[in-house]
């Protein structure tokens, strides 16, 4: 696979004001456009939205309906509450989006694909008739993803992994939904922006974790590069993962990201990496953070 196919460019900045160290707040649609045409030049082919990022949607059907050579790939979630008709849902999604198909229908959580598990079936069909490619489950925990792994109308997996939340954290897992044929995403490479903090001090989730972002900064400094390229290259560098999905605010920072793609990152480095345990795994969970 060539590099960039295994990134998954975030949409979420372009519908709503999102992320922890995002000063810019939400993308103008001329910017929103600059990032979707570098994207797809520079290879990537598929994105991450949902109905729950404002208008995001709108964003990307128009931008489909103004470069109709540039069409993406397109990953979507559904609401967190009961879907009553899923068909009619997924129908508004690709007059949307201004495609012919999903490539996957997520569900936004675990909760959201219990309450809905009886419709899966409704999914299914519109899987068979080539509609959706694949149905997906966002996810948290790791008891969630076990949940999922016998379930076989699910087939990706959308998971966190970054250099906090990794292997050391997430490696048995990542086995066993290979193990069950399942698809794996994962989100959050760069946690959100708490990797570029440079000051803690207004932070109560950087403060706790002062001693593991220190960490990092360290082997940073060691080994002479930047965040973007460390944090990006252990998501790609990791066999099991199929596919990264990374989020930017700006034409010149997913050019600066995809850096990363051509950066090698050290076996020892790895190893180092996957030496940092948090104790308090919640730090790590964004849905949590107040």
């Amino acid at each position: 696979m060539i590099r960039s196919k295994k990134i998954i460019l975030g949409t979420v900045q372009m519908g709503l004001d999102y992320g922890i160290n995002n000063e810019r707040g939400k993308i103008d649609f001329e910017s929103s456009c600059q990032i979707l045409s570098k994207a797809f030049k520079l290879g990537i082919d598929t994105l991450d939205t949902a109905e729950a990022y404002g208008n995001a949607h709108q964003v990307i059907g128009d931008f489909h309906k103004l470069n109709p050579n540039s069409i993406f790939n397109i990953i979507t979630k559904v609401p967190h509450g009961k879907i009553h008709d899923f068909e009619s849902k997924v129908y508004d999604y690709l007059k949307e989006l201004n495609v012919d198909f999903l490539e996957v229908l997520m569900f936004h959580s675990f909760d959201s694909y219990l309450n809905s598990k009886k419709s899966i079936s409704v999914l299914n069909d519109l899987r068979k008739q080539g509609i959706i490619n694949h149905i997906g489950v966002s996810i948290y925990t790791n008891e969630q993803i076990e949940a999922l792994l016998l379930d076989d109308n699910i087939t990706v997996v959308q998971m966190p992994f970054n250099l906090l939340d990794n292997v050391s954290v997430r490696g048995e897992v990542m086995i066993a939904l290979k193990k069950h044929g399942k698809i794996i995403h994962t989100r959050s490479a760069f946690l959100q922006g708490l990797f570029f903090k440079e000051n803690y001090d207004d932070n109560s989730i950087a403060q706790q974790l002062k001693s593991e972002l220190n960490s990092i900064k360290k082997i940073v400094k060691v080994q002479n590069t930047n965040i973007s390229n460390l944090a990006l290259s252990y998501c790609l560098n990791e066999v099991l993962i199929d596919q990264v999905l990374i989020g930017v605010d700006s034409e010149e920072q997913l050019i600066d990201n995809l850096k990363a793609i051509n950066y090698e990152i050290r076996d020892d480095v790895i190893v180092e990496i996957n030496s940092l345990k948090v104790k308090k795994l919640d730090l790590l969970n964004p849905s949590l953070w107040k």
